[in-house]
Formats: structure tokens, C-alpha cells, sequence
């Protein structure tokens, strides 16, 4: 049985994720995009207040932001492969992704839980720049252009959530109170029918950037219903990462003592008896780690080895 069966049934009740949960991926992603753009805003009015073009900021800071179609350039700005995604420069830019990322994102954390959404964003958003640079390089009117065209934006990413929604719940609808709402999937086919429309245009390279994202939303969720989790070194990374700047956070390997007195589940602490106790075990384990197990007498492995099968306290 695969992850995705219990999820088979959108009606189904689970556990909610509320606005103020700890860990909301979706609030998190949100406010990651908002941070962006008001830094963006920032250094704009910046600019705007000691009266500099609006090229200048084009020019000195929105290309650090931004996925240059140039691979010459991605060279010298590789961190925009994960910038550009969080980035937007136009209050309509931001509200409209943020209010598809909230309405489709909402439904797959209902689905799937609270790890899956950030990976499937970065999956898309990382398929949008790959392709975006493969349109530039390949279709003759965009040629000329390649060291001026550059990716903005998390469409790429919110199309890769909309499309892992629809997968998992396609019946599923918006406006409910209106004749009945209108079916999830009738919304995304219609993003990508205007995405598809728009590769014959000289915006082709950032349609079929929305278009891969969309793919990348697609291959995860059929990846997923075969048991291959795509999110699992993304979430692991990123534990990693929290670890780093949270040391007193317990770390999910086992210790020495773990590894010998908790193998079994179920099993209580040992309790003390007459010939082993636990401050001698403890003084084994020690000297386990200073020198290693190898140096331990046959009297000292005996004793671990009687721990292992008896209670102490």
C-alpha cells in the first residue's frame, strides 16, 4: 500500500493544521516570500528617495534576486537558482501567487501533512529554471535576447503545488457556493492552457518556466503513489540545517546507552539487582567511549551482556 492510499478519500477527517501551528509550512512559505519582497520594496524606495533611475535598482540589485537566462552569468550568480523563487517586484505579482499558493497549498497540507509542500514548491521552482534557460537556448527568437531575459517570481512553484493538488484531489472545489464551486482541476487546466498559449509569444521561455513547474508537481505526486518520497532529502537537509543553529535539539541518532538498553520496544528502564547496577554499567559504557569496546575485559562484556537481558533502576 502506498503513502498516498490513505489519502485516496479527500473527505476523510484528519488532523488539521491550524493558522498558528507550529511548523506551517504554508505560513512559513508565505512569509518567506513576503520577507523578500518587502526587502525588494525596501531598497527600491531607497533608490526611488535619493532619486536614482529605476534601472539602477534593476541593475545594481534586483539581478542578485532574479534567474538570468545566461548560463555566463548564472555562473557568477548561482544562489538566484533559489532566490528568484521567492522573489517578486509588483504588488499584483506577489498577491496573486500568494493567494493561489494559499488556496492550493491549504488543501495539500490537508492531504499530505506538513512536509510535502516546501519540497514540492522548490521541485517546481527548480524544474522553472531549468527549462526557462533550456527555452532561451533553444528557440530562435529568444536567442538575441539571452543576456537580458531573466526569471522572477514563484509561479513555477505555486503551479507545482496546483498540480500535486489536483492529483490528489481533483473533485475537489472552489466556491462551493456557487452552483455547486467550480472543480480544482477546471482551474489549473486553465493556467495551463494560458501558459501553453503563451510560448508563442517572446514571454515563451517564462510559460513553459510555469509549465515545467507544473510537470515537477505532476512527476511528484506519481513518484509519491510509488512509494519514492521526493521530499526526504530536502526535509532531511533542512533538519540538518535547523540542528546547526539549535544545538539543544536531541538528535534523532542513539546514543551508546540507546543502542544497548533500548533496542527492544516497550522495554522500561533496567531495574538494579544484585550483581549488575547501573552505575557500574554506566562506568562500562564510559570507558566504551573513551576507548572503545574492544578494550573491555570478559568480565566488563558479560556484565553489558546481562544488562541487555535483565531490568535496572
Amino acid at each position: 500500500m502506498g503513502e498516498l492510499d490513505r489519502y485516496s478519500d479527500f473527505q476523510r477527517p484528519r488532523k488539521r493544521i491550524t493558522l498558528g501551528a507550529d511548523g506551517n509550512a504554508l505560513i512559513g512559505l508565505i512569509t518567506i516570500n513576503i520577507i523578500f519582497f518587502l526587502l525588494l520594496m525596501v531598497i527600491q524606495v531607497v533608490y526611488f528617495y535619493f532619486q536614482a533611475p529605476e534601472s539602477s535598482f534593476n541593475v545594481q540589485v534586483v539581478q542578485y534576486f532574479e534567474l538570468p537566462a545566461s548560463l555566463i552569468k548564472l555562473s557568477e550568480r548561482p544562489w538566484t537558482v533559489l532566490t528568484y523563487m521567492f522573489s517578486h517586484t509588483g504588488v499584483i505579482h506577489i498577491l496573486s501567487n500568494m493567494i493561489w499558493l494559499w488556496a492550493f497549498g491549504y488543501i495539500l497540507q490537508e492531504l499530505t501533512g506538513n512536509r510535502k509542500l516546501i519540497p514540492i514548491y522548490m521541485y517546481g521552482g527548480f524544474a522553472g529554471a531549468l527549462f526557462f534557460i533550456i527555452a532561451n537556448y533553444t528557440f530562435p527568437p529568444l536567442k538575441p535576447f539571452i543576456e537580458s531575459n531573466a526569471l522572477i517570481g514563484g509561479n513555477a512553484g505555486v503551479m507545482a503545488v496546483a498540480m500535486a493538488t489536483t492529483m490528489l484531489a481533483p473533485g475537489y472545489r472552489f466556491f462551493q457556493q456557487l452552483n455547486g464551486g467550480i472543480p480544482i482541476w477546471v482551474l489549473t487546466m486553465a493556467y495551463i492552457i494560458i501558459d501553453f498559449a503563451g510560448i508563442a509569444s517572446m514571454g515563451a521561455a517564462h510559460s513553459i518556466a510555469h509549465l515545467a513547474g507544473a510537470g515537477a508537481g505532476f512527476m511528484f505526486v506519481y513518484l509519491l503513489r510509488k512509494d519514492i518520497d521526493g521530499s526526504i532529502w530536502i526535509l532531511k537537509f533542512y533538519d540538518w540545517v535547523m540542528n546547526i543553529f539549535n544545538p539543544d535539539k536531541k538528535s534523532e541518532g542513539m546514543g551508546v546507552k540507546e543502542k544497548i538498553f533500548y533496542k527492544s520496544e516497550g522495554r522500561k528502564p533496567f531495574t538494579k539487582t544484585s550483581n549488575v547496577t547501573q552505575q557500574r554499567v554506566d562506568e562500562i559504557l564510559d570507558k566504551i567511549n573513551q576507548k572503545g569496546y574492544h578494550f573491555l575485559t570478559d568480565e566488563e562484556k558479560g556484565i553489558l551482556k546481562r544488562a541487555a537481558n535483565e531490568d535496572l533502576s
